[in-house]
Parts: C-alpha cells; sequence; structure tokens
C-alpha cells in the first residue's frame, strides 16, 4: 500500500501493478480497493498499463476530510494522475462510472480517455420518486448512526430481497458493509445527486474519446442509460458485453477495456 496527499491534505490510500500508461480505476458504492473481482481485473490489466486502485475517501486505509464535496473526490483522482504521470486513463464502475465522468469534465487534459461500466443513472419516470425517498431514508439513517439501515437501504434499492438482506446482517460480511456506509450518501446524495436521470449537458462536455459499457444480464435500464449517456459524449462508443450484468466478469471486461485503452 502506498499514499498520496490530495490537495486538503487527506491522506488517499493505493496499490499500483504493471507498467504502462497510468489506469486508475474508480470503485463504485460500497467497494474498496481490493475487493470483490478486482484482483483478478488488476492482474489481467497490468501487463498493458500501470493501474492504480484506490480507497475512495471514507473508505478502508484512506482518510476522510469533511465537510464532503464531490470536488474533494475528484481532487483525490487528480493527485493519483498527478502521482503516476502526466496524463492517464478512467475506469469507473456503476457510481464510480458517475464520478469518473465528473472528473473527465474538470481534470480535462489530465485525463486521456475514459471508461464506465453501468452508471446507474435512470431516467425512467417512475424511479424519481423511487430515488427521492431512498435518499431521504438514507439521510435519516446515517444521522441517526444507523449504518446497517443504511446499507440495508441500498441493498434493497438494488433489488436484494429483504429475507437475504436481513440473512447478511447476521454474517460476519456484515460489518465491513457498515462500516463504508457512510459513503453511500457521497455516492447517490453527493456524485448523483437528486436527480438520477443521465446528465446529458455535463457529457456532452466531456471531450475526450470514451468507452461506455452495459451487460445485456442486466436489468434493462442499464442498456438504455448507457445508450443515451454514449449519445450524449462527443467521442464515445458502445459496447455491450454478452450475458453479463453489473458484477461484470473480469476475463470479458479487460479485453474490451484494453483494446479501447490501447487504441
Amino acid at each position: 500500500m502506498e499514499t498520496v496527499r490530495s490537495a486538503d491534505g487527506t491522506a488517499i490510500a493505493y496499490d499500483q501493478a504493471g507498467h504502462g500508461p497510468a489506469l486508475i480505476i474508480v470503485d463504485g458504492a460500497m467497494s474498496t480497493r481490493s475487493g470483490g473481482r478486482k484482483p483478478q481485473l488488476v492482474n489481467l490489466l497490468a501487463a498493458r498499463f500501470t493501474v492504480l486502485t484506490y480507497d475512495r475517501r471514507g473508505r478502508g486505509d484512506s482518510g476522510d476530510t469533511q465537510p464532503y464535496a464531490v470536488g474533494r473526490e475528484i481532487e483525490d483522482i487528480e493527485a493519483l494522475l498527478d502521482q503516476a504521470g502526466p496524463s492517464g486513463y478512467l475506469y469507473g464502475h456503476s457510481s464510480g462510472g458517475c464520478l469518473a465522468l465528473d472528473a473527465a469534465l474538470r481534470l480535462g487534459p489530465k485525463v486521456g480517455k475514459l471508461a464506465i461500466y453501468e452508471a446507474p443513472y435512470n431516467d425512467d419516470p417512475a424511479f424519481q420518486q423511487v430515488w427521492a425517498t431512498y435518499l431521504e431514508q438514507l439521510a435519516a439513517a446515517l444521522a441517526g448512526n444507523r449504518r446497517g439501515d443504511a446499507a440495508a437501504l441500498f441493498m434493497r434499492l438494488v433489488g436484494m430481497p429483504a429475507g437475504q438482506v436481513d440473512a447478511m446482517r447476521q454474517t460476519p460480511f456484515w460489518a465491513g458493509m457498515e462500516a463504508v456506509a457512510p459513503t453511500l450518501a457521497y455516492d447517490h446524495a453527493g456524485v448523483m445527486g437528486p436527480d438520477p436521470s443521465v446528465p446529458v449537458e455535463r457529457a456532452a462536455q466531456v471531450d475526450v474519446p470514451a468507452l461506455v459499457v452495459y451487460g445485456t444480464a442486466s436489468p434493462p435500464f442499464m442498456a438504455a442509460t448507457a445508450t443515451t449517456l454514449s449519445k450524449a459524449l462527443p467521442q464515445a462508443e458502445l459496447r455491450a458485453l454478452d450475458g453479463q450484468n453489473h458484477d461484470v466478469d473480469p476475463a470479458v471486461l479487460a479485453p474490451v477495456l484494453t483494446a479501447f485503452l490501447s487504441a
């Protein structure tokens, strides 16, 4: 593990592997730099890139200077880019894709290319009230330090049955969920904000080569979102991965990312 200081002095923990152009992986909600399938993805990408995985502020080994601001998270990415070289690539998964999009817009020439897998924007009018209710309940749970309830709200939002959530709360795994639960507000109230629809006006200003990817086994709104986002980005290509869902297989994703970023 290494650390870099962000502009506000926050220590951001990261791991680095491989050789080549810098590629920073930006995690989505509830994820840390070494969680899930990320080690496999890093191993597959490290043959062509210097891959940096990091704990977003408030997670893992990174600090969490208050008050939170999306701009500070973008400064974290900027510090990593400055550490890795004069410019680099961003790959964001889920709400990490939303953050990577905003970082590419703000950081300009420091970002050479942008890749996004299933940013969870949603243009469905029926989802607007669902989102508003979720944000309200999330804020109440976190204000009351009910971290477990906050994590459970998120799991139910993404479609996990209540009984399965209750069972998860009884496992040792749940403690890790509670540890990062406050950062749900960073991803959802902060990065995505009160309007969950695709930010086409912001996307239209991101003038770097971009790749927007979704899985055909994911909920249908993901395909619609990816299509809208790819059309809004001035230099974007759209790619569907057959049979993949939100938990994308690194062995399927890595060759797609490598081909795009190496072109």
